[in-house]
């Protein structure tokens, strides 16, 4: 027990959503007024409900990604909760300055076909709002990211193809769906730019001092 608790010692990074998950309820119970993110680009986008498919994957997709690093490289595990919990923590801090919601959804028969009845549940249990930056592209991202970047996962190109499709139709999901706007969508991509050399370049600009601080002895 004792050498178990040793091995998985680094699962106390988890006690985040401690702090995650309460914020994240309290912004979408809150009654507010927010700013209404929508633009003339969303108009040209057809409402999809077949787009719930790679919507719900998003959930195995982020928890499979962070259980196989939490399992198999400590290292990758680390980096890897390192950008995902600094982008979602970017993101609520954003929503809790700037309030802001979408007006983009349709009405959706439930009755029409299985993803036309997922889609109105998804409704009845998420809102409408803390939409900008999307945390649904974001986490996306961050997981494609870590899955390219892992030290154990690096030669695994045909992976790291299925994980770039599966990104990216996670993120038209978002916008076919309509439950976030372009401009959501354009918000988590430059979250995930923007903190990508804070977590990835980081290491790799480390490693370069240190090699050239050897060279020149």
């Amino acid at each position: 027990m004792k050498e178990r608790l040793q091995q998985y010692r680094h699962a106390w990074v988890m006690l985040y959503f401690a702090i995650y998950l309460p914020w994240f309820f309290w912004l979408e119970g809150m009654t507010r007024d927010y700013h209404v993110i929508h633009t003339w680009l969303d108009d040209l986008i057809p409402f999809n409900e077949y787009f719930i498919i790679p919507y719900m994957l998003w959930f195995l997709y982020v928890a499979g990604a962070m259980l196989y690093f939490f399992l198999k490289n400590t290292k990758d595990f680390y980096r890897f909760c390192e950008y995902l919990f600094a982008g979602m923590t970017l993101c609520l801090m954003i929503c809790t300055i700037f309030p802001n919601g979408t007006d983009l959804r349709t009405m959706v028969n439930p009755d029409k076909n299985f993803c036309s009845w997922l889609v109105w549940l998804l409704h009845g249990i998420d809102t409408s709002t803390n939409v900008f930056p999307s945390i649904h592209v974001f986490n996306s991202v961050a997981v494609h990211v870590a899955i390219v970047k892992s030290d154990s996962l690096k030669n695994r190109r045909g992976l790291h193809f299925l994980s770039f499709v599966l990104c990216v139709l996670i993120c038209l999901s978002t916008m076919f769906l309509k439950q976030h706007s372009v401009m959501d969508v354009i918000g988590g991509l430059l979250v995930a730019y923007g903190l990508y050399p804070l977590t990835f370049n980081r290491e790799y600009s480390d490693n370069r001092k240190r090699v050239t601080r050897k060279a020149l002895g």
